[in-house]
């Protein structure tokens, strides 16, 4: 089946039939929400038990079971879980994390073992590089955070135990992510899987008396608490993308943005935007904030990942509220906890489409990275050039689809790779959802938006793609392509469940 963006995708994989992509806007559910069994507490009962206890009660061959990753390269929760599954001799588990990272490369044995047949999440870096060459037995699927919240609830992607790290807990079940030694903040990720999992166990490392405050995930969803030494390290949570770009060419790519927005007329009062993660759309957030600054600009709201950068223009006045599914630093981290506009959210909330509206859609601009991008403005955030399946998409597809304009910045050239392709070696986000690629050579605006082209005509230089790519070859000429098999080890699913593209297995 060809799709909407060009790419081939199978009728059927792994037993699944496949919807293909056909339009940002195509898809629209028929169906009802997923309903996890009833569960009955009566008084007197308790909800305390041990890890292995939680194991034995709960999980059983073939099952699916899910985690968050607010603690990112700090967490503790999968590798602890998945290593008591594998003592009890428990097989052909699919884990469905919203993403994993370097800190569970250990895992690589458990799907050796038999241990874990499948995975359903983001991969970050060795796990992603593991599945690259055919290592795990079933098709990873990866999601978008709006896409997978949907998912979650329309039964698609089914969770029998969901494992849900907390910094804070009471003995029935209250959780938050907000206070204790293992703080992560906004747990905007775990609400989909408290709701809708069919079993759901809070672990925690700070047991508090009851009630504790202020609830995010209610004690009517859970079903036992477990406690532990520790959840994790929050410093990890602070990756090498979190900070600040260096760069004198990619400090002025952040800065053109402002430029671009201003030259357009969108940075007014009432401005609202998602934060990046990436070193250059952190260096857009803090240039933004300086600009509103000296301008006397009010926005509206922040979304996304937040950090420092954010927390400084809502304690600086230049935005109203945070919107806060995720935190990416301490600092935004401390700021949850004390600050009434500093809201959490949670990733139903922010971007599943088949909602009654989700918070993408009210976005005046987001920024956006790419390992890359090509004459059709559709976005890779996935694999690199090599086809190496190294990130997961985030909450790209749905910033792309909801903001009002879409912004994609990235260097012309990594190295001696060049970031625009002809054709992108991964579909992560449709060009049709993209509007504006910002790069050190010059920016590029996607024909279908004739509004921005207008908007800044005469006010800032602007280039048509192809130029970008002309530029890119008569600098380092066409990569090499990737060499490819036939197998496919990935599937890249559009947020409404449709699939935009596929991965295959390196040879």
């Amino acid at each position: 089946m060809l799709n909407a963006v060009g790419r081939d995708i199978p009728n059927e994989l792994d037993g699944r039939k496949l919807k293909p992509f056909k339009g940002a806007f195509s898809f629209k559910p028929k169906k009802r929400l997923y309903a996890p069994p009833m569960k009955a507490v009566f008084p007197g009962e308790e909800k305390l038990i041990s890890l292995k206890e939680a194991v034995k009660k709960f999980v059983d061959d073939g099952m699916t079971i899910s985690f968050h990753h607010h603690l990112r390269n700090g967490d503790a929760v999968v590798n602890m879980v998945v290593n008591e599954i594998a003592k009890q001799d428990i097989k052909d588990i699919k884990l469905a994390p919203t993403a994993l990272f370097p800190v569970h490369e250990g895992l690589k044995e458990h799907i050796k073992n038999g241990v874990v047949t499948a995975i359903e999440g983001s991969l970050n870096g060795p796990l992603g590089e593991f599945a690259s060459y055919g290592n795990i037995p079933h098709t990873v699927v990866l999601r978008s955070h709006g896409g997978r919240a949907r998912a979650v609830r329309a039964g698609e992607l089914h969770v029998d135990v969901a494992f849900l790290a907390a910094s804070m807990a009471d003995d029935y079940g209250n959780a938050n992510g907000m206070f204790g030694k293992s703080a992560f903040g906004a747990m905007g990720f775990a609400f989909a899987d408290s709701m809708h999992a069919d079993r759901v166990v809070i672990v925690t490392d700070n047991l508090q008396p009851y009630p504790i405050a202020p609830i995010s995930i209610s004690q009517t969803f859970v079903d036992n608490v477990v406690v532990v030494d520790s959840i994790g390290d929050p410093s990890g949570i602070q990756t090498g993308t979190m900070r600040i770009t260096r760069s004198p060419a990619r400090l002025n790519i952040a800065k053109n943005v402002v430029k671009f927005l201003a030259k357009a007329g969108l940075l007014k009062d009432g401005f609202s935007f998602q934060a990046g993660a990436g070193g250059t759309s952190l260096a857009v957030t803090k240039f933004l904030h300086d600009y509103m600054k000296a301008k006397g600009i009010v926005g509206d709201f922040v979304m996304g990942g937040i950090t420092g950068y954010v927390v400084d223009m809502l304690e600086q006045g230049t935005t109203k509220r945070i919107l806060d599914g995720q935190d990416f630093d301490l600092r935004a981290v401390e700021s949850i906890g004390r600050n009434p506009n500093h809201v959490e959210v949670s990733h139903i909330d922010f971007g599943d489409p088949h909602t009654g509206g989700c918070i993408v859609n009210r976005q005046t601009a987001c920024f956006l990275g790419a390992t890359e991008f090509d004459l059709n403005f559709n976005v890779n955030v996935n694999t690199h050039s090599d086809g190496l399946l190294l990130h997961g998409i985030g909450g790209h597809q749905d910033a792309a689809a909801g903001s009002f304009v879409t912004i994609i910045v990235a260097p012309l050239l990594r190295g001696r790779i060049p970031v625009i392709r002809k054709e992108v070696t991964t579909v992560s986000t449709p060009g049709e959802t993209v509007d504006v690629i910002v790069t050190d050579r010059g920016i590029a605006i996607n024909p279908r938006r004739e509004d921005l082209i207008e908007a800044v005509k005469g006010k800032m230089e602007i280039v048509e793609i192809e130029e970008l790519y002309k530029k890119a070859k008569s600098l380092v000429g066409e990569p090499k392509e990737p060499n490819f098999s036939d197998e496919i080890i990935g599937i890249i699913e559009y947020r409404d469940g449709t699939i935009l593209d596929v991965v295959r297995r390196l040879k």
